[in-house]
């Protein structure tokens, strides 16, 4: 990791080409696939796609200084190529088609499929192709001989006007289109979710506004930017999700509804916990990333961190239920009794956990911001449970004890 500022300020300097220096994570997809925001350019002209690719290529690069930008394929036409285009009025005086000169061109050119044999259950591809030596010199197309259903013979210049030009290095599809990818990697320290915003409102926004794609170019973001946008609402869905459960289940256990109300106080807690953990964590050993992974220790928290709020509110109900004691040293008593196994679980479970915090190692990127949220939460919400958990429980049997006398005085 310490290497990547110095391999980059080293190959920046190479005149000419486009450096992308990353260390890829332990589960990433491919190069540069981990943590990037591909921006991909759909349309029918090469040419004004690739103009389009500049113009987002120059504005990334204003509005995220730092960033690593690779354009996919090249925003250049820098490969020599002998472009056909056919004569349609020939072609239809002669019976042929566009397709058939293809596939004529192809024949004498490269060698195209006729068929295919069998041979002792292998499959042989029986392949058309015109002589070694009869293309030496790309002057040479314009001579090749064709011969038209009619029988007659032709020239290959005859039938289509044949240029030398410059074209792409690859072509690229995305949905039956072409397409050109800009793919985008914040710096480290900016997070993805704000650079997907500035690029979208200071980049992408002023092309769409001055009506330079019409009806035939869109511009689309993917790669992990569109990823993290629906990760995000799934996740928000699933900790809601965790919650109503966690709340069913223990009303179902305590068959009481306020109860299970009470001890969901420490999600919160818990939540404002992960959050200080990862911020620690960013300050003090290394950056980490809101990633998924890190989002999926909040959901885990939910079940874990109510724990200890169980304990103590179930020890006071039966404090109140069995022994007949006032609600308040009810639950004086259950915190007395429930802090010590409360805080040497806390403790045992947060010390397991550090290891995944603090030691460097491969994949480390990988449970590093889960451990920390886990680590966060659990020790803010250990600490405010014994003072939160007990004082809310109090008002609430004081409330109940308050109904029940008004209703006994009624």
């Amino acid at each position: 990791m310490e290497l990547l500022p110095y391999t980059y300020g080293i190959l920046q300097k190479i005149p000419g080409i486009i450096a992308i220096v990353q260390q890829p994570s332990l589960f990433a997809r491919g190069f540069g696939k981990g943590r990037s925001i591909e921006i991909d350019i759909k349309g029918p002209d090469i040419t004004h796609l690739i103009d389009l690719g500049r113009q987002i290529f120059g504005g990334v690069a204003q509005v995220l200084p730092g960033a690593q930008i690779r354009p996919i394929p090249n925003l250049d036409l820098g490969n020599p190529e002998v472009r056909l285009v056919p004569n349609r009025d020939r072609l239809t005086r002669l019976g042929m088609t566009t397709s058939d000169l293809g596939l004529t061109v192809d024949a004498l050119v490269d060698g195209a499929k006729a068929s295919d044999y069998r041979l002792y259950g292998e499959e042989i591809d029986l392949i058309v192709k015109g002589k070694d030596d009869l293309l030496r010199r790309t002057q040479d197309l314009s001579g090749f001989p064709v011969i038209a259903p009619s029988g007659e013979k032709v020239t290959l210049g005859s039938l289509a006007d044949i240029n030398l030009e410059e074209g792409p290095t690859q072509l690229n599809h995305l949905d039956s289109q072409r397409v050109i990818t800009i793919q985008v990697i914040p710096p480290r320290e900016f997070p993805l979710e704000t650079a997907m915003d500035l690029v979208t409102e200071k980049v992408i926004a002023p092309i769409k506004a001055g009506n330079a794609l019409g009806s035939l170019y869109s511009i689309d973001l993917g790669g992990t930017a569109d990823d993290l946008t629906r990760t995000r609402k799934a996740l928000g869905w699933n900790f809601i999700l965790a919650i109503v459960i966690s709340y069913l289940l223990m009303s179902a256990l305590f068959e009481n509804f306020f109860y299970p109300f009470i001890i969901l106080f420490s999600v919160p807690l818990a939540a404002a916990g992960g959050f200080v953990g990862l911020f620690l964590l960013n300050s003090f050993i290394v950056y980490q990333p809101l990633d998924i992974i890190t989002m999926l220790g909040f959901v885990i928290l939910v079940g874990i961190v109510v724990n200890n709020a169980i304990l103590i509110v179930y020890q006071a109900i039966n404090n109140v239920r069995e022994n007949n004691m006032p609600p308040r040293d009810a639950i004086t008593e259950s915190v007395r009794v429930r802090i010590r196994p409360i805080y040497m679980s806390s403790i045992t479970t947060v010390f397991g956990m550090l290891p995944l915090v603090l030691l460097p190692g491969a994949g480390s990127e990988f449970y590093r911001g889960l451990g920390s949220v886990v680590v966060g939460g659990l020790l803010v919400s250990t600490i405010f449970t014994i003072f939160l958990i007990p004082a809310i429980l109090s008002l609430t049997l004081d409330a109940v004890t308050a109904v029940k006398k008004s209703f006994a005085r009624g």
